[in-house]
């Protein structure tokens, strides 16, 4: 008697049977395959074609800023992200001029020239790790304090009328290389030379922004602007409001209307068009004082 069963094989493969559908019923598995297939291209495709669309410019793809909305501020351009510096003049130089008998063109306090060299200011700072830091320096020789002016700007940058708005963003002041906001103020010689190496011509007059620095001339610091209907330490917020808004990323705007505040982003020395005198992104009731774009 046999001790072990040998169980039959049912793999068609080892027993050498094949398996095989019919010729019609092989055909239709084809041809659904080759429908399958084609329906998976078209919907790729599609998927692809709308990821493209959205990154057009003006296509609609980021999200809307309507007027009184909060806008959302873009990342910093800086030129160590690879990219050259960006150059914007905060009031590039007007064709002519508005005279006025409040801010006279020079002054004894404010000298046309300076070393070109700068001291850091110290106090106020912050030993925050978030947020954008920021660094304040005066060039030397003149009669600004570079600590009082540091207190200043700390004081602009964290008004909830300014760009910290409802803690979108927020600012903090260092003293070494981790600031990738560097505010100077500087004399209109200076000024002009630093501004210049990109190609703006601040004329002695106005303010700029290159890359991470802000160029603040001291003659707009210290007199404010002849189109501005109010101190200079007001118009020294809209300096600080404008350039680090193009830091931020905003471009410029103009006049919304007659009797309007004029937004912070409006070059406004060189005429308000019918605004009024304005020196703050944000009202105090948390509204975007915005205007329509300049190209």
């Amino acid at each position: 008697m046999p001790t072990d069963r040998h169980l039959p094989d049912r793999d068609p493969r080892r027993s050498g049977h094949t398996s095989r559908l019919p010729g019609r019923a092989l055909r239709g598995l084809r041809g659904r395959r080759r429908v399958g297939l084609a329906v998976l291209a078209l919907v790729a495709g599609v998927v692809l074609a709308a990821a493209l669309l959205d990154l057009l410019p003006g296509s609609g793809g980021g999200a809307a800023v309507a007027e009184g909305s909060s806008p959302a501020p873009s990342h910093p351009a800086s030129p160590g992200h690879g990219s050259p510096p960006f150059a914007s003049a905060e009031d590039t130089v007007p064709a002519s001029p508005p005279a006025s008998s409040e801010a006279p063109a020079t002054g004894p306090d404010v000298p046309g020239s300076g070393p070109g060299t700068f001291t850091v200011a110290r106090a106020g700072l912050s030993r925050a790790t978030g947020g954008n830091h920021y660094r304040v320096e005066v060039e030397d020789g003149l009669d600004v304090d570079p600590d009082e002016a540091a207190d200043d700007i700390g004081e602009i940058l964290a008004d909830p009328r300014g760009w910290a708005h409802g803690g979108r963003t927020s600012f903090h002041q260092v003293a070494d290389a981790s600031a990738g906001l560097v505010i100077k103020i500087a004399t209109p010689d200076t000024t002009d030379e630093i501004c210049g190496r990109y190609g703006l011509d601040t004329g002695g007059e106005v303010n700029c922004r290159v890359g991470e620095t802000v160029m603040v001339n001291l003659k707009r610091w210290e007199l404010g602007s002849p189109t501005f209907d109010g101190p200079a330490s007001e118009y020294r917020a809209l300096i600080i409001n404008h350039e680090v808004g193009h830091w931020l990323g905003h471009g410029h705007e103009t006049c919304p209307g007659a009797g309007r505040p004029a937004p912070a982003m409006m070059q406004q020395i060189k005429g308000l068009k019918g605004c009024r005198s304005n020196a703050w992104p944000y009202d105090e009731h948390g509204r975007y004082l915005s205007g329509p774009s300049v190209p």
